[in-house]
């Protein structure tokens, strides 16, 4: 008869994930090998990444990671959730055919731009949208602007969001580049690195890696992380690879068998994360990482809010204002701290505004009241 899953408590499943993160202590990683090890970084705030490897990687220069994206060896490209990523040209590559359903769901027969493009000439427009991005890398608007001439009748934003669709486009630097800024342009993986994308859309890899990176997890797990749906024929695929063991509630949860499982009462350090960092964004049950009646703080109209962690938990959110020559950032507690833990996440504090606002010539951290 074969033993019972082991139960993992809360406080175990958020070890595992800090652990994997690299947030229970900072690694001696070069960024290229922490970022495919997290499987990319959320960025559609360019700067998110820096701040996202900053609180993991020991002795982290930004620039190393500007360095990379100006040589064209990182690459930001929409892939998990349909949203920006950081990540490496190889996993570029290998990770937008898998989630290529994510983006194609937006252009069903049913949905409004499936319904814009009805008879249209797919193959058409994908041809002259590549021919564009290739001749330059454009703007969104600048591509709806080519290509409406060519569909009369049609609407441009619907074909610009076809060709962004299907194609797998990269923004171009300087956006994303430490301390610059610049329009946010396009074109093609292949155009921007001589890459091509794999012809390989089967998820199980991808799976084992984000398990690598956030498990132990369930199936629904993987399908918010990812955007996916439909992958219980791929996780019992991987059955045989895997481990489970289940929740609190009796969820079953699978996990690669060597991957870390600290004990529950490893300690944690204070860390500041980014807004949309994937720590907070990895799993359909966020009560690893957030307690349930905290998540509508972190919650904005449009996303999220700044976290910080305090024995390995979002407790509460913060924010750099920037005047002139002074810095400031404003911690808001969701907790009561301790003095031990006050004093630690002071520490940070102070590390975070020498990394983010190192030419600042005044420095201040508060402390505010919840609003």
């Amino acid at each position: 008869m074969a033993a019972e899953p082991t139960i993992l408590s809360r406080r175990a499943l958020n070890r595992a994930l800090l652990a994997r993160q690299m947030l229970l202590a900072r690694v001696p990683l070069p960024a290229s090998t922490a970022i495919e090890r997290l499987v990319g970084l959320q960025s559609q705030i360019p700067g998110n990444p820096y701040l996202g490897l900053w609180s993991r990687l020991e002795g982290f220069r930004a620039e190393e990671v500007s360095e990379l994206t100006e040589a064209r060896k990182l690459v930001r490209i929409a892939l998990m959730r349909g949203t920006l990523h950081l990540v490496s040209v190889a996993d570029a590559a290998q990770l937008r055919p898998v989630m290529q359903k994510v983006f194609e769901r937006n252009m069903t027969p049913g949905s409004v731009y499936g319904r814009a493009l009805a008879g249209l000439d797919m193959d058409a427009l994908l041809g002259l949208g590549e021919k564009i991005l290739a001749e330059k890398p454009r703007s969104n608007k600048a591509l709806e602007a080519e290509l409406a001439p060519h569909f009369p009748g049609r609407d441009g934003h619907a074909l610009s969001q076809a060709v962004r669709a299907i194609l797998p486009l990269v923004q171009v630097t300087p956006r994303g580049l430490w301390r610059r800024s610049g329009q946010a342009i396009s074109t093609t993986l292949q155009n921007w690195t001589g890459e091509h994308v794999s012809t390989d859309d089967k998820p199980d890899a991808v799976i084992l890696r984000y398990l690598a990176a956030f498990g132990p997890a369930s199936t629904i797990d993987v399908q918010a992380w990812s955007g996916l749906t439909k992958l219980a024929d791929a996780m019992e695929r991987l059955k045989p690879r895997l481990v489970e063991f289940r929740d609190e509630n009796g969820k079953v949860l699978y996990d690669l068998p060597e991957a870390p499982r600290p004990p529950e009462d490893t300690v944690a350090p204070p860390r500041f994360l980014p807004d949309y960092d994937n720590v907070m964004l990895g799993h359909a049950d966020r009560s690893r990482i957030v307690h349930d009646d905290h998540r509508g703080h972190f919650m904005k109209e449009n996303g999220m809010i700044p976290a910080f962690l305090i024995d390995g938990f979002a407790a509460g959110s913060w924010r750099i204002d920037r005047d002139r020559d002074r810095a400031t950032l404003r911690i808001t507690p969701l907790i009561r701290l301790e003095s031990g833990d006050r004093q630690a996440l002071m520490r940070e504090a102070e590390a975070l505004l020498s990394f983010q606002e190192e030419d600042a010539r005044t420095r201040e951290i508060i402390f505010v009241d919840r609003p």
